[in-house]
C-alpha cells in the first residue's frame, strides 16, 4: 500500500459497513422531518373520528407539526431511524460487493447482471431481516400525536418501544410487515420507484403502526383503505416521500464516498511503519 492514494486502494469490508452506516445516518438527520411528514400524511384519514389535525402537502405538514406539536415532533422517531440506518445500510450497501464475489464463480472476469441482482437481493433480505423492528418502532414515534407534556404517549423511549411491543403484541410484533412490501419499497430510487412504491408503502405505514385486530393482513388493509378512502389514499404522502428519496440519496452516496476515503487512509496511517 506504499505510495498509494486512500482512493486507490480498495476499501475492506469493514470500511464499507462502517461508512454506509454513518453516511446512511448522516443522509437521515438532514431529510428526517420529510419522513416524518410522509408517514402523517400516509396515516390520514385512517381513524377521521380520532383525527383533529389535517395536513396539507409538504410545507403544511411540517408547519402544523411544529406549530401543534413543537420543532421536536419532526424528529420523534429519529433513534429508531438511524439505528434502522445503520444496520440496513451496513448490511445492504456494506456487504453487497462480497457477496457479489461470493456468488461470481471462480475465474470469471466480471459478475454477470444475474449475479449482480442475486447479490441485491440477498443482501436487501438479510438488511429487511435485521432492521425490521427498528423500523416498526420509528413509524409508531413518527405516527404519536404529541400535543404537549401532558400528552398520553405509549412509549417512554426508544428501548421502551421495543420492549412494549414485543410483551403486546408478541415477538412478531417487531416484524409486523408483509416482507414483499417492504422489499420492494427497499429497492426502489426516483421518481419511477416512487411511482411504483408508493402504494406498498402507505400499507406497509398503516399495517406496522395499527393496533392488534384493526387489520387481519396487509392485503385486507389494502382492500380497507381503498374501499373507505378511495385509490388516491395509495398515493398519500408522495411528494415528501419524492423529495426525501432523492436528497436522501445524493447525501447518502456523496458521503458514503468521503467516509470510504477518509476511513482508508486512517487504516493506511496505522499499518504504515513509518
Amino acid at each position: 500500500m506504499v505510495g498509494l492514494n486512500p482512493s486507490e486502494v480498495p476499501p475492506t469490508t469493514i470500511v464499507k459497513c462502517l461508512g454506509a452506516g454513518i453516511a446512511a445516518c448522516i443522509a437521515d438527520l438532514l431529510t428526517f422531518p420529510l419522513d416524518t411528514a410522509k408517514v402523517r400524511l400516509q396515516i390520514q384519514g385512517e381513524s377521521p373520528a380520532a383525527q383533529s389535525v389535517q395536513y396539507r402537502g409538504v410545507l403544511g405538514t411540517v408547519l402544523t407539526l411544529v406549530r401543534t406539536e413543537g420543532p421536536r415532533s419532526l424528529y420523534s422517531g429519529l433513534v429508531a431511524g438511524l439505528q434502522r440506518q445503520m444496520s440496513f445500510a451496513s448490511i445492504r450497501i456494506g456487504l453487497y460487493d462480497s457477496v457479489k464475489q461470493f456468488y461470481t464463480p471462480d475465474g470469471a472476469d466480471h459478475s454477470s447482471i444475474t449475479i449482480r441482482l442475486l447479490a441485491g437481493c440477498t443482501t436487501g433480505a438479510m438488511a429487511v431481516s435485521c432492521a425490521q423492528p427498528t423500523d416498526v418502532v420509528k413509524v409508531r414515534f413518527q405516527a404519536s400525536v404529541r400535543c404537549g407534556p401532558g400528552s398520553d404517549r405509549k412509549y417512554s423511549g426508544t428501548m421502551d418501544a421495543y420492549r412494549t411491543i414485543a410483551r403486546e403484541e408478541g415477538i412478531r410484533g417487531l416484524w409486523k410487515d408483509n416482507f414483499p412490501c417492504h422489499f420492494v419499497s427497499a429497492f426502489g430510487a426516483g421518481f419511477c420507484a416512487t411511482v411504483v412504491a408508493s402504494p406498498v408503502d402507505v400499507v406497509k405505514t398503516r399495517y406496522m403502526n395499527a393496533p392488534p385486530g384493526r387489520y387481519r393482513s396487509p392485503l385486507h388493509c389494502m382492500l380497507k383503505m381503498v374501499a373507505q378512502e378511495g385509490l388516491t389514499a395509495f398515493y398519500k404522502g408522495f411528494t415528501p416521500s419524492f423529495l426525501r428519496l432523492g436528497s436522501w440519496n445524493v447525501m447518502m452516496f456523496v458521503t458514503y464516498e468521503q467516509l470510504k476515503r477518509a476511513l482508508m487512509k486512517v487504516q493506511m496511517l496505522r499499518e504504515s511503519p513509518f
